[in-house]
């Protein structure tokens, strides 16, 4: 099987932009400023047609913000810095969004206003008048400015169309002529083609009567000056349609902005309290935050007991007790009393700004599915020119053979074909198949409290075979407490855990959580000074204390440390019950076991159990001893598991499993599980875990809940379904609608309807996403 791409160590110098383009028509533009961008040096580029952005990553010392817009300008496209983390950003976003959109309804309204009379004269047309007498009782409006045959004169007609061609219809010879001026065409140099082609015949059409009134002239008997004011009046309203469901795929991104609050009560050195925007508050403060308001920024409560609403964060809707020591989220919601609290984290480095940019990168992200599209959509205009053209040869010669037809009627027959060609190719639904339904997906996901990293992750993740689990932190809550200590060779227990709290100040490992509560509990200060410390990720940590050497960990760290293999192995009695037990040794001599028992997860049997019945194998492996992870195991159903692992044995495991053909899913907490939770197909960090974890995982279960997994899975799987859908309807429109245009099935007007359409279709296909529910527990 095909193994996913390694993923690239980040550059340590490179700046990552984030850039609003304007002037994209369709897929082939954003083809285009990609290529314009990763043909820079230093510069690494992926441009999202459906959000109309860039990510962008540069050489700082190659480039800058300001050298990136120019290049996009060179290119015919305004390109603008932009930040979803900034409120006001995004207000003058929306703000901007709005008078756009205001223009486009008055320019549609224009353009509709003067093209209704032409299509009115046509439906008169219909069937000889027939349609119109049998559907409405109308008969043909002769006299006045109408003809015999219920048409408009000539010079009305061009009058009507030529404002709709060149005011209206303006935006695509704009789009057409940047589009050209820098070596490419979209869908602005078809649109502009097709209509001009139909106006210039009508023109030309309207002069020559004009000159000869009373000669014959096939090539006159018919103006196509309603088809080029239709088509102009139908892309308008296509576009204005896509417009709007793209704002509803976006809507998650919109809604989390909104979250933000502005305003902070902060509290004074005198004991005052002000109220302050909440970006000027800064960490270390404290603030108050009273029943019913949000919470500004991240933080501790230091004072004061209350329940607040976390859904917006983690999508559980029960509220979450907050007491003294409990952390707070900004955004979240106080539901009952008050509370103090000190700020931990503001601005963009709070949790909520922090899920704003995963859900924003992944929504601009693509996914492999994606490539055949944008293959097709760089070479697809000029491919679609080359068959206009063909169609209008074939059927000019066609129609001048032999005694089918005059080369006058031939001309109008083959440029009546060839505009409909160029007016029903639709690039755009091609674009857009597979980035709204990614966007609506990981906005869904971010609403359930599951955060996907990339577009790709979100694909891979619904083939996965196998699935590894951690134990602690990811079975288990992750929050051990300290049950006994059994202290040896005569030491001291309250001197053993005061020794063991001091070395454990350096480390964020859950068991030195539970080291430093039980201190808190017994009154043991940890006050030992420590240099040299070391965490070893899977074994345990050391120091320099008093001038000894002091290690704390697995007893096969003690031995390499240098104890015994007797002395470092543990009484049988605190090993039976499947406890965690970690030896505090110094200078070579055992001072105590410290033992530790860590609750299972809620909803970890449960979990498990969806996993195997859909068809899921599930593997746990642990650094724990064996009696820890087969009763962990036995809990939870689970039959493949190993214990003692170290890193590099969890890394070598799953290696092992994809090279026996699985895909391997790996989810984890702490630091130890960095380099497994690399090493899988698809990685998923517990949200509660430590930074590392999440920064290397594909996607973060912000709950810690582990029946999420099977939600994101659930979520892959429709999403991928929805691409597909939208990838089929995409290139089934242009197979075949471009043929039957080529044969003459479809007039330019049909060709127009049609086109605005396909794009709308397949955004409206991707927004039904949003029925999406997550799976309800087995």
């Amino acid at each position: 099987m095909n193994s996913p791409p390694e993923k690239p160590l980040p550059d340590a110098t490179a700046q990552i932009a984030h850039f609003s383009i304007k002037g994209m028509s369709c897929a082939a533009c954003a083809r285009r400023i990609e290529r314009v961008f990763n043909a820079q040096p230093g510069v690494t580029a992926a441009v999202n047609f459906a959000t109309a952005k860039a990510r962008v990553e540069y050489d700082p010392a190659l480039q800058t913000s300001e050298s990136l817009v120019a290049i996009a300008a060179r290119a015919g496209f305004a390109a603008r810095v932009v930040s979803m983390l900034n409120n006001d950003g995004a207000l003058s976003d929306h703000t901007a969004e709005a008078h756009a959109r205001g223009h486009d309804i008055a320019l549609l309204a224009f353009a509709a206003v003067l093209t209704l009379p032409l299509l009115a004269q046509m439906f008169f047309m219909l069937g000889g008048g027939h349609v119109a007498h049998r559907w409405l009782g109308i008969d043909f409006p002769t006299g006045g400015l109408f003809d015999a045959n219920g048409m408009l004169p000539a010079w009305l007609q061009c009058l009507l169309a030529t404002p709709v061609q060149f005011v209206a219809g303006w935006r695509f010879y704009k789009g057409a002529f940047k589009a050209m001026r820098g070596g490419f065409a979209n869908m602005d140099v078809l649109v502009a083609l097709g209509t001009t082609a139909a106006w210039l015949q009508g023109t030309v059409a309207f002069a020559i009567k004009t000159a000869h009134p009373d000669a014959s002239f096939e090539l006159c008997d018919h103006m196509h000056f309603e088809a080029s004011a239709t088509i102009v009046s139908l892309v308008l309203l296509g576009k204005l349609l896509e417009a709007g469901a793209r704002r509803k795929t976006s809507s998650s991104i919109r809604a989390l902005c909104r979250l933000r609050p502005t305003t902070a009560h902060v509290e004074r050195d005198d004991g005052t309290v002000d109220e302050i925007p909440a970006g000027e508050l800064a960490v270390g403060k404290v603030f108050m935050v009273q029943a019913g308001e949000s919470v500004p920024v991240d933080g501790v409560v230091i004072s004061g007991e209350s329940s607040v609403d976390e859904s917006m964060l983690t999508g559980e809707s029960r509220p979450v007790a907050k007491t003294a020591g409990s952390p707070v989220f900004a955004a979240t919601l106080n539901q009952h009393g008050a509370f103090r609290a000190r700020a931990t984290s503001v601005g963009d480095a709070t949790a909520l700004a922090r899920i704003i940019r995963l859900v924003e990168e992944a929504q601009g992200s693509r996914a492999p599915v994606q490539s055949l599209a944008d293959r097709v959509s760089g070479v697809f205009v000029p491919f679609i020119l080359c068959v206009s053209l063909l169609t209008f040869a074939a059927t000019w010669a066609l129609k001048t053979s032999g005694s089918v037809g005059t080369a006058a009627g031939a001309f109008a027959d083959a440029l009546v074909n060839a505009v409909s060609v160029l007016v029903v190719a639709c690039p755009c639904a091609l674009g857009l198949a597979t980035p709204t339904a990614i966007m609506v997906g990981v906005g869904l996901g971010a609403r359930a409290g599951i955060l996907v990293r990339d577009a790709a992750a979100l694909e891979r993740a619904r083939k996965i075979s196998v699935l590894v689990l951690d134990k602690t932190g990811t079975l288990t809550e992750g929050r051990p407490a300290i049950t006994d200590i059994h202290v040896a060779n005569g030491a001291d227990a309250s001197r053993a855990l005061r020794l063991a709290a001091s070395l454990e100040q350096g480390s964020k490992h859950p068991f030195a959580d539970a080291i430093a509560r039980r201190a808190r509990e017994d009154a043991v200060a940890a006050d030992v000074p420590v240099h040299d410390f070391e965490a070893i990720a899977g074994c345990g940590v050391r120091g320099i204390a008093g001038g000894k050497t002091v290690l704390l960990g697995s007893p096969g760290f003690l031995v390499r440390g240098g104890l015994s293999a007797a002395e470092a192995a543990p009484p049988d009695d605190l090993m039976k019950n499947g406890w965690t037990v970690a030896g505090l040794a110094e200078d070579g001599r055992l001072l105590a076991w410290f033992v530790a028992s860590d609750r299972l997860r809620v909803t970890a049997k449960a979990a498990v159990a969806r996993l195997r019945d859909d068809g899921i194998r599930v593997v746990m492996l642990t650094g724990d001893n064996e009696t820890a992870a087969q009763s962990v195991a036995l809990a939870t159903g689970i039959e493949d598991f190993s214990s003692t692992c170290l890193p590099d044995d969890k890394t070598a495991r799953i290696a092992r499993l994809r090279k026996d053909g699985e895909l391997v899913g790996m989810v984890g907490d702490g630091i130890n599980d960095a380099p497994a939770l690399a090493a899988a197909d698809v990685s998923f960090a517990i949200g509660t875990g430590s930074g590392i974890a999440i920064e290397n995982a594909d996607i973060v279960l912000v709950r810690g809940d582990l029946a999420a997994i099977a939600t994101a899975l659930s979520l892959s799987r429709v999403t991928l379904r929805k691409i597909r859908q939208n990838l089929f309807f995409a290139f089934f429109y242009n197979t075949l609608g471009i043929p039957l245009a080529a044969f003459g099935f479809l007039n330019p007007a049909v060709a127009g309807v049609a086109m605005a359409l396909s794009s709308v279709s397949v955004i409206g296909n991707s927004l039904l996403l949003r029925r999406w529910r997550p799976p309800l527990p087995r």
